[in-house]
C-alpha cells in the first residue's frame, strides 16, 4: 500500500521533470536558431552592377546670336533686323521650319547710359544683339545645317561664340530605358555576388538594401570624359551619348 502511495506521489513530479527537459530543449533549440539567424543576417556582400547604353540624341538647340554696334540706334537696329533676316532665310534654306524658330527678344546697350562705365566707353555707342534659336527633332539636320555656317559669314554677320552658343544635342528618352537598365543593373550585381559567394562556400540569399544609383548621360565620342556633373567637359556637343548606371545591392550569404 506505501509503495502504491509513494508511486502516485511520484507521478506529478516526473510528469513535471519530463515538461522541464521539453522545455529546456525547445528553448535551447529557438535559442540557438535565433543565434544562427543574428550570425547569418550579419553574414552579406555588397556589389555594384553596371549597364551603359549608346544612343542618339533626340533633339538639337541651336542658339545664333549676333550684335551690331554704331552711334545712330536707328541705323543699329535697322542692320540688327537685317542680320536676323539673313539668318532667317540661311535657316529656310537649310530646310528648317518656321516652328522649329524662335527669334529671341531685342536687346539694346546704351553704353553712356552704365553708370560704372565712366570714361572707359570708348568706342561705339550703342549695342544691339539678338538671338534666334533652332529647336529641332531632326539632330541628323541640324548638324548639316551647322557645317554651312560660312555662309552667314559670307554675309557679313558676326555670330557670337563663347559660353552657350553653337548646336548643342540632348536625349530625353532617359525614363524610357530606366526600367530595363535598372533590371539588368541588378542582374549583374547578383551575378557577381554568386560569383564571390563560390569562391567563399556559401550561397546568395535575398537582398538586403539595394541603391539603384544615379543615372548620367555623357559624350559617347572616344576618349571624351564629359558627362553631367563630371566637369571634364560638355557631352552637348556629341550627338550620340552613353547613358550610365551603377547599381549597389547587399545581398544575404547563407550556409
Amino acid at each position: 500500500m506505501d509503495t502504491e502511495q509513494s508511486a502516485r506521489s511520484l507521478a506529478p513530479a516526473g510528469v513535471l521533470g519530463v515538461c522541464l527537459m521539453l522545455g529546456l530543449i525547445v528553448g535551447g533549440w529557438l535559442l540557438g536558431s535565433q543565434i544562427k539567424a543574428t550570425r547569418l543576417a550579419d553574414r552579406y556582400v555588397t556589389v555594384k552592377g553596371l549597364v551603359e547604353r549608346t544612343v542618339k540624341a533626340d533633339t538639337a538647340i541651336w542658339p545664333v546670336t549676333f550684335k551690331e554696334a554704331g552711334n545712330d540706334l536707328p541705323a543699329v537696329f535697322a542692320k540688327s533686323e537685317a542680320d536676323k533676316n539673313a539668318v532667317l532665310k540661311f535657316f529656310s534654306g537649310q530646310g528648317i521650319a518656321p516652328d522649329e524658330i524662335t527669334v529671341g527678344q531685342i536687346q539694346v546697350t546704351d553704353k553712356l547710359a552704365n553708370e560704372y562705365g565712366g570714361a572707359n566707353n570708348n568706342g561705339p555707342r550703342y549695342i544691339v544683339q539678338q538671338t534666334v534659336t533652332v529647336n529641332s527633332k531632326n539632330v541628323d539636320k541640324i548638324a548639316k545645317a551647322g557645317q554651312q555656317t560660312a555662309e552667314l559669314v559670307q554675309a557679313g554677320i558676326v555670330v557670337g561664340g563663347g559660353y552657350g552658343q553653337g548646336i548643342r544635342y540632348v536625349f530625353n528618352g532617359l525614363n524610357a530605358l530606366k526600367p530595363d537598365m535598372i533590371t539588368e543593373a541588378t542582374k549583374n550585381a547578383r551575378a557577381s555576388a554568386e560569383r564571390f559567394a563560390a569562391d567563399s562556400g556559401s550561397e546568395v540569399g535575398g537582398i538586403r538594401s539595394a541603391n539603384q544609383g544615379v543615372f548620367s548621360i555623357s559624350s559617347a565620342d572616344a576618349g571624351s570624359a564629359a558627362g553631367d556633373g563630371d566637369g571634364g567637359g560638355s557631352a552637348d556637343a556629341s550627338m550620340m551619348k552613353k547613358v550610365r548606371v551603377v547599381a549597389t545591392v547587399d545581398y544575404y550569404l547563407v550556409r
